[in-house]
């Protein structure tokens, strides 16, 4: 259940899993994906359209495990409370409002969906006037969710080095970059290491956050075909990494490791047995079959993701860089 952001990638990294026709017009595929689907994602998954982190109670509901997800990155990565983030493919702004009420942050949510941006600002004006009883008036576009604020940008993932550099701020201007099931959308991903650690605060206090699916180390033609492919082809991905690579971007760019990769793809694949539950609903399936072949190439993946975890070729890690 990615988020939506992207990065325009150029014709020598086409994925092998898009043709190459196609591969120019990904960043509109995925955009469209989410313009058409986040309200349904809402629906079903609620505001956090990420996994869960699931413990063995039987009871664990997906909300709770979806929090604890945020609680253990908050864990792993030390990320203080008051600091200014960018939550980077936000989707409909769950995170973003969690480290604002609940971490006290000031944080920017971006997505290559406008739709998002709708639906995470409609979600952040009701959730203001709870807190406060009334409705309140957004301040330079930011809307108070105390003790931390929000505000939701549409914005190409590929941009954000320069427009967070220019009138909207100053390189190293973030104590965090939050990343969640966002980056394997990303095309040309060191440009993402690249663009983060430019906008963050050096002398160890800023901090790059990413949890994200991967591939496992070393696999063969025929695990890469039976489950690797479907799922780069239904989630519309380019090639997955290995958590390796990863880290090996985030060094090239200049980071250094805060805290090694952590696979928890135990704890977290249940997220897929209750997702294959919740799209039966007749509706989805009517607006996949109007919508075309990339909507019903998803819904079909959500088999091939509970294979990929079952037989452990696939992976959901969490990773904390910090810049030196």
């Amino acid at each position: 259940m990615a988020t939506a952001a992207t990065i325009t990638p150029t014709t020598a990294e086409a994925p092998s899993s898009v043709d190459t026709g196609a591969w120019a017009g990904l960043k509109d595929r995925i955009k469209t994906h989410y313009d058409l689907l986040s309200d349904y994602y809402y629906s079903l998954w609620g505001e956090h359209i990420h996994h869960g982190y699931f413990t063995e109670d039987p009871t664990d509901t997906k909300e709770a495990a979806q929090r604890r997800l945020i609680t253990l990155l908050l864990e792993r990565s030390e990320v203080p409370s008051n600091s200014r983030v960018l939550d980077v493919g936000c989707g409909v702004g769950g995170t973003t409002r969690y480290l604002a009420h609940e971490h006290s942050c000031s944080v920017t949510g971006v997505t290559i969906s406008g739709k998002q941006v709708e639906i995470a600002r409609r979600l952040s004006d009701d959730e203001a006037a709870r807190l406060s009883g009334e409705s309140t008036e957004k301040v330079e576009g930011w809307t108070s969710l105390s003790p931390g604020k929000v505000r939701f940008i549409e914005l190409d993932a590929e941009k954000m080095g320069e427009y967070f550099d220019g009138t909207e701020g100053k390189e190293g201007d973030f104590d965090a970059v939050w990343i969640s099931e966002a980056m394997s959308h990303l095309p040309h991903k060191q440009l993402f290491f690249d663009n983060a650690f430019k906008l963050l605060k050096s002398g160890g206090s800023g901090k790059l956050v990413v949890a994200d699916w991967f591939k496992a180390e070393n696999l063969g033609e025929q695990e890469m075909q039976d489950d690797i492919l479907p799922i780069e082809a239904g989630m519309l991905l380019p090639p997955l990494c290995t958590m390796s690579e990863y880290v090996e971007h985030a060094k090239t760019a200049g980071f250094k490791v805060y805290s090694e990769p952590f696979d928890i793809s135990e704890n977290v694949k249940k997220t897929w047995d209750i997702s294959l539950s919740l799209v039966q609903n007749p509706s989805l399936w009517m607006l996949a079959i109007a919508a075309g072949r990339d909507i019903i190439s998803f819904l079909r993946a959500f088999q091939a993701m509970r294979r990929g975890y079952k037989n452990k070729t696939f992976k959901y890690a969490v990773i904390a860089f910090e810049k030196a």
